[in-house]
């Protein structure tokens, strides 16, 4: 009896041919597109956030005289005034108060120079009138005007100054809250992973808590700044602002990230490891002390950099408990006012100044840095120390 329709094979097999084509091809214009993206993102940010790292300095003639104590703008030319940082400009009476030899006398000096004419001298939109960009081509002709790199970016606090604003508050900020996340989540997870994958039976209650665990790793970062808010601060009374409650609300959003990262790691080792110490005579403490979290330590490592760096480029949370404030010094101690660097980047960006926005794409790049660092770290241990069982 003859089939009641024929199939044809190698029509079938073209059009399944030409479906993977197509396939493959959206998934290469996607990681084509995603790479695209991401260059194009590097490029922008590093183009705009490289000049910050140069810094325009003028070499002006300062007049120590009597009346330059009171009035410390009569010290140097009134046109030069306007060109050079009301940072240097003030300092002048204290400078004259400490050294009473300089009184009388005249020195020239490498200062800082305003924004305005750091911009100017960037190429970039300023508010220099005609007459002061004259001064300062002529003064760079002369070599009096110079762009130099800018360690004030490293080693300030941040200011209302553009030409003074610098991240060493931030990013000590940043160190000491990373460290009392560390002390906390690591300890605390850790522990809690070795009980729930090692001692805790399999009950409700155990399900419950392990499903709690992966939704609290998935929900909104600000809902740890509330929570943060509600207990250390209004229950507990933590000052706010402070590195201390910023790492506290920060360990309970990087908990659940170590908790499932050391259990994965853990689940990892051979049953067989585990049965030979217990035939040995080993307890089970002792299994898990000396054999299971030795053996798991890469991965556990791993796990917990990986969360300190997301918990490291976290602002939500710390915008509920107070971080966003001005802190133009660095913290002295773990309850001094502090921020930190994804804080202090989202402060210059609000800022409408243009030399801002310069140094909002340099924090950038430093926390990039920063973050892929310790990304990078995570990838060499775990490929130095993982074991192929």
């Amino acid at each position: 009896m003859a089939p009641l329709f024929k199939i044809d094979e190698k029509a079938l097999l073209r059009k399944r041919r030409a479906a993977e084509t197509r396939f493959r091809l959206c998934a290469i214009s996607a990681l084509f597109l995603a790479g695209a993206f991401l260059v194009f993102f590097l490029f922008d940010i590093t183009m705009k956030g490289y000049p910050a790292f140069q810094q325009a300095e003028l070499l002006v003639s300062v007049n120590y005289t009597a009346e330059a104590h009171d009035n410390p703008y009569a010290a140097m030319d009134p046109d030069m005034v306007q060109i050079v940082s009301r940072s240097f400009t003030r300092l002048i009476p204290s400078m004259m108060a400490e050294n009473s030899r300089l009184i009388g006398t005249s020195q020239q000096l490498w200062v800082l120079a305003s924004a305005d004419t750091d911009q100017y001298m960037k190429g970039n939109a300023n508010r220099l009138k005609p007459r002061h960009q004259a001064l300062v081509d002529t003064m760079r002709q002369e070599g009096k005007a110079r762009l130099a790199f800018n360690w004030g970016f490293f080693e300030a606090g941040d200011s209302k100054l553009p030409e003074l604003a610098g991240i060493r508050a931030a990013a000590i900020g940043s160190l000491y809250v990373l460290l009392i996340t560390l002390a906390i989540s690591f300890p605390v997870g850790v522990m809690c992973a070795v009980y729930l994958e090692e001692f805790a039976p399999d009950n409700r209650l155990t399900q419950i808590i392990e499903v709690n665990i992966n939704n609290l790793a998935a929900i909104p970062s600000i809902l740890y700044g509330l929570l943060g808010l509600a207990i250390f601060i209004n229950f507990m009374g933590v000052p706010r602002s402070s590195a201390l409650v910023g790492g506290l609300t920060l360990s309970l959003m990087t908990l659940p990230a170590i908790i499932i990262s050391t259990r994965a790691a853990i689940r990892s080792i051979p049953p067989s490891i585990r049965e030979a110490a217990l035939a040995l005579g080993a307890t089970p403490l002792q299994v898990v002390w000396h054999h299971v979290l030795p053996l798991s330590l890469p991965g556990v490592l791993t796990g917990t950099i990986i969360g300190l760096a997301r918990a490291m480029g976290e602002t939500a949370p710390l915008l509920i408990v107070g971080m966003m404030a001005y802190i133009p010094e660095a913290p002295e101690n773990f309850n001094s006012a502090a921020t930190v660097l994804p804080a202090q980047i989202f402060t210059w960006a609000s800022d409408s100044q243009r030399a801002f926005s310069e140094r909002t794409a340099a924090g950038i790049m430093v926390l990039l840095v920063l973050l892929l660092g310790m990304n990078a770290t995570a990838i060499w241990l775990r490929n130095k120390y993982e074991r192929k069982w």
